[in-house]
């Protein structure tokens, strides 16, 4: 259970602890992805990693988007749930098949999502 006393708002999550968690968890930076599935909301993290010849974005351009799917996951209030998930998870992104974390907060998809 998390403990956050009353006068202390939650932390939200930032471009740099998300991609540094990744690196040191995998070492490497790898893609995240917002994905609605049944008007469920889940957090990916895609098996494409910023360090691949292949990569289609550079660094600029990925650490923007990390920052969009950050800005949602804050906006949501699952920052939190994010970074524990994101710490504690014993599986690892293997080529075609991301990690799928289901977020809370799907009933207000339309706020946040094209």
């Amino acid at each position: 259970m998390l403990d956050v006393r009353a006068d202390e708002a939650p932390r939200p999550l930032t471009v740099d602890e998300v991609i540094g968690c990744l690196q040191q968890r995998w070492q490497a930076s790898y893609d995240l992805q917002l994905v609605v599935r049944r008007k469920r909301l889940y957090f990916q993290v895609m098996w494409a990693y910023l360090e691949q010849q292949s990569f289609p974005l550079d660094e600029t351009a990925y650490r923007e988007h990390i920052a969009q799917v950050i800005d949602v996951v804050n906006r949501l209030a699952q920052a939190e749930v994010v970074r524990d998930w994101l710490g504690s998870t014993r599986d690892r992104p293997r080529l075609g098949k991301a990690l799928s974390l289901p977020l809370e907060g799907a009933e207000r998809l339309e706020e946040f999502l094209l």
